[in-house]
């Protein structure tokens, strides 16, 4: 049986991480490296850093601040944030991340993605999606879901896919923060669109979230979360005990 595995998110703005509702009132939450060590050594299996204003700001991720994460962290990391050309993935890996994320700047230029499969390899490629429901439909938002560029979320997905991406992350933009549940009904129509290892982001509340994503969706390979674990609600190993009480497999 696939393990599945929780992954801590780091959203981080200013060289701090913060945390909002559907992409929008951001909060202050910590210092970015004390958090991702802090998840390393809690039982996280893998770690998510966004710098979630560089595409907006036309500008590269904070290298500084993901260095200095890097070194404090021993579980894979993935990273994105301005990701536009194969230089700026070169520049993130050369900083310690083991995976680059790419949304916006794929969108802008798909062939970034296949471009970067080529060089780096697959697995090194994941396709982070931020998508909302308008008018009935599925839209792709890009520069941290300000802008809604009218692109069906399930055809990008696939395209990107074929592109060469190994993996993919699902950011519901609907349910992000609100803390009922992760987005079934979006997930449940993307595992049905992509052999692509899918990441669920948006909306875990609480250890039932979990365990609903992963009874609902077995082909769901992880599950993404931020506040919860970041306001101290529930902690990564607390969380994986309560999966296993539950029949899921997760690393202990």
């Amino acid at each position: 049986m696939i393990t599945k595995r929780i992954i801590p998110c780091l959203d981080v703005r200013d060289g701090r991480v913060v945390k909002g509702v559907n992409f929008e009132c951001l909060s202050d939450v910590a210092d970015p490296v004390e958090l991702a060590k802090a998840y390393s050594d809690g039982g996280a299996d893998e770690l998510v850093f966004y710098d979630i204003t560089a595409s907006h700001e036309a500008r590269g991720i904070f290298t500084d601040i993901l260095t200095e994460t890097a070194r404090n962290v021993f579980i894979p990391l993935t990273v994105g944030g301005g990701i536009n050309t194969l230089d700026d993935f070169d520049r993130v890996l050369k900083c310690g991340a083991d995976k680059v994320s790419v949304n916006s700047g794929a969108i802008k230029n798909p062939a970034l993605i296949s471009g970067a499969a080529r060089v780096y390899g697959n697995q090194c490629v994941v396709l982070s999606v931020d998508v909302k429901r308008v008018g009935g439909r599925f839209h792709v938002f890009r520069n941290g879901g300000r802008i809604d560029t009218g692109i069906d979320a399930l055809e990008w997905i696939k395209r990107g896919e074929g592109e060469g991406a190994g993996e993919l992350v699902v950011n519901s933009m609907d349910t992000d923060g609100v803390k009922r549940g992760f987005d079934l009904e979006l997930l449940a129509v993307v595992c049905g669109v992509t052999g692509l290892p899918v990441i669920a982001s948006g909306g875990a509340g609480g250890a039932y979230d979990f365990a609903e994503l992963f009874d609902a969706l077995p082909r769901a390979d992880a599950g993404l979360a931020a506040s919860i674990f970041h306001l101290g609600e529930i902690t990564v190993n607390d969380l994986k005990l309560t999966l296993l009480r539950r029949g899921i497999n997760v690393r202990v």
